[in-house]
């Protein structure tokens, strides 16, 4: 049926009022910020826009760029053909970022690297020109869209480099095994003078040490990079974890790190984030600038952040006690957005335009919907509106649910089993209906949160999952009055239905809400009705304002 949306006037002056106006529209203090140098943290987009786009494709750095901060830095993953010529890719095996297994079949060879037999087809065994007429990018993630395989070259460092992005970063992962084989990426370093390029990383410091002077003279920023604990560094054939315990001495040959973002926010087995740990207060006490790597808006995170990547961000540089220096990911213009928009907000984020932020069911993606805690949290985050979707119950409590079916989102199943009925003017299945129990048979059920991702494999807060309480439409509207929230909606269901055959009237319980509430008091709130039954809700109410 045709659903609707009835703007009522029940207030003094008027129900519709001005756009809600935040405390952050008024003059908005300069943010400070925890990193090192006291400055905002750096968006470093790892191989371009690489969530989207194969990585260091032109698209991928093009539409970094155009949708980043203006300060971006592009990250490059340098990787040497044959004869010596720096290509952007994310490993020393093409197989896994390009076409090349399908153009040589037969060519896969095995290689020890940094202790490790790998398989693949190595950039290595190619010389330039082949690669750049006969190979094309593919994306290295195969969960990602695959629409652009196989239609972008791959790019040279010095085409990235040319294109001027704002800042430049070279990360040389494998020179210990290019040096092996008679190429040296210092050397390819020296032959373009360091121009263009503002930071190197790598994780073997002795490569570090031997470009030192070069990229200080370059000004060329030095960064150590800090793989798995339990990883060897080739230079001085210690475990990482062992490294960490002497951060002063990579003070002598970087002026940073780069870390797994779990060596900052740890996660358990069960997926939350575990206390911070220490590293980056002990890493700018040491002078070292900390780059957190690992981000990526797709991939499966902490439950803590409910599936929002812009939480996560927040999480390292906006926090309260520390801020990492710079941020590496997939997805530079959401690290854009939460850093130079959502930091420092306190929940007062700034409205643009006039467009409303309407809850669906309170924040239901946190908690189990239409609960006090889900409303709450909506509210929190800066909902313009919250709804609610009334339902009766059997002696007439007017409550927020999503449906009056309550086996989905309640675990009304367990206990009411045999209460499950056809009711053909509802839905089309079986269901346990709250017009047919009475308030207290509601309220000893608990509410469950909702989830319509399951199929995909994907499971919300199971901590939440059955937490808050359910909430009536007085105690719904009380809490939007206390917590000044600017509209409420109120979703009227089956109305026609519950008058006829069971003699409860919820557009007279609604109308009654709203009467003896204190909304009536506030000239700057509204109300939205909606309803599924246009023609019957239209006239009750119309009725009644006469």
């Amino acid at each position: 049926m045709l659903r609707f949306i009835i703007f009522l006037t029940f207030f003094i002056h008027s129900c519709v009022g001005a756009p809600r106006t935040p405390a952050a529209a008024a003059a908005v203090p300069a943010k400070k910020w925890l990193t090192l140098n006291g400055l905002e943290p750096a968006v470093v987009a790892r191989g371009g826009f690489s969530g989207l786009f194969p990585e260091s494709s032109a698209p991928a750095n093009d539409m970094a760029v155009s949708t980043s901060s203006p300060g971006l830095t592009m990250l490059c993953n340098l990787q040497m053909t044959k004869d010596g010529v720096g290509l952007c890719l994310s490993d020393i095996r093409l197989d896994n970022a390009t076409t090349i297994s399908t153009l040589f079949p037969k060519a896969q060879k095995t290689y020890k690297v940094n202790g490790q037999d790998l398989k693949g087809w190595f950039v290595i065994d190619y010389d330039a020109e082949t690669i750049f007429s006969n190979v094309s990018l593919i994306q290295n993630i195969f969960s990602r869209p695959s629409i652009f395989d196989g239609q972008m070259p791959v790019s040279a460092v010095e085409d990235v480099l040319g294109t001027k992005p704002p800042k430049f970063w070279l990360s040389v992962q494998y020179d210990a095994f290019y040096m092996e084989h008679k190429l040296s990426a210092a050397e390819y370093l020296r032959s373009l003078q360091f121009r263009g390029i503002n930071v190197i990383s790598s994780p073997e410091i002795g490569f570090l040490k031997s470009i030192g002077m070069d990229a200080g003279r370059a000004k060329t920023k030095l960064i150590f990079e800090f793989k798995d604990p339990e990883a060897i560094e080739p230079t001085t054939n210690k475990k990482y974890s062992e490294l960490q315990q002497n951060l002063a001495a990579i003070k002598a040959f970087a002026s940073g790190v780069l870390v797994p973002k779990d060596y900052i926010w740890p996660v358990d087995t069960a997926k939350y984030l575990k206390p911070a740990t220490t590293f980056v207060a002990d890493a700018h006490k040491a002078g070292l600038e900390v780059y957190a790597s690992g981000f990526a808006n797709d991939m499966r995170t902490s439950f803590n952040y409910s599936f929002d990547p812009s939480a996560e961000y927040l999480q390292f540089v906006d926090n309260g006690q520390f801020s990492v220096d710079g941020i590496i990911t997939d997805f530079p213009p959401t690290a854009s957005q939460a850093i130079t928009c959502f930091s420092h907000q306190k929940g007062n984020l700034p409205k643009v335009g006039n467009a409303l932020v309407i809850s669906h069911n309170g924040a239901s993606g946190d908690y189990p919907g239409c609960t006090d805690l889900a409303y709450e949290k909506a509210v929190n985050d800066g909902a313009d509106v919250i709804d609610c979707s009334v339902q009766m119950s059997k002696d007439g409590i007017a409550f927020c649910h999503d449906s009056a079916d309550l086996t989905a989102s309640t675990t009304a199943m367990t206990t009411f089993m045999s209460r499950a009925t056809s009711v053909p003017e509802v839905q089309p299945t079986n269901g346990i209906f709250s017009f047919d129990l009475t308030w207290a048979e509601i309220q000893s059920v608990k509410p469950q949160i909702g989830n319509p991702f399951t199929s995909a494999g994907f499971v919300r807060n199971p901590a939440n999952k059955n937490v808050g309480k359910f909430t009536t439409l007085a105690e719904f509207l009380e809490f939007s009055k206390a917590k000044a929230v600017p509209g409420v909606m109120i979703n009227i269901e089956n109305a026609a239905y519950l008058a006829s055959k069971k003699g409860l009237g919820v557009v007279d319980a609604v109308k009654s809400a709203l009467a003896n509430s204190t909304l009536d008091k506030q000239s700057t709130q509204r109300v939205l009705i909606q309803s599924d039954d246009s023609s019957y809700t239209l006239l009750q109410f119309t009725h009644t304002q006469r």
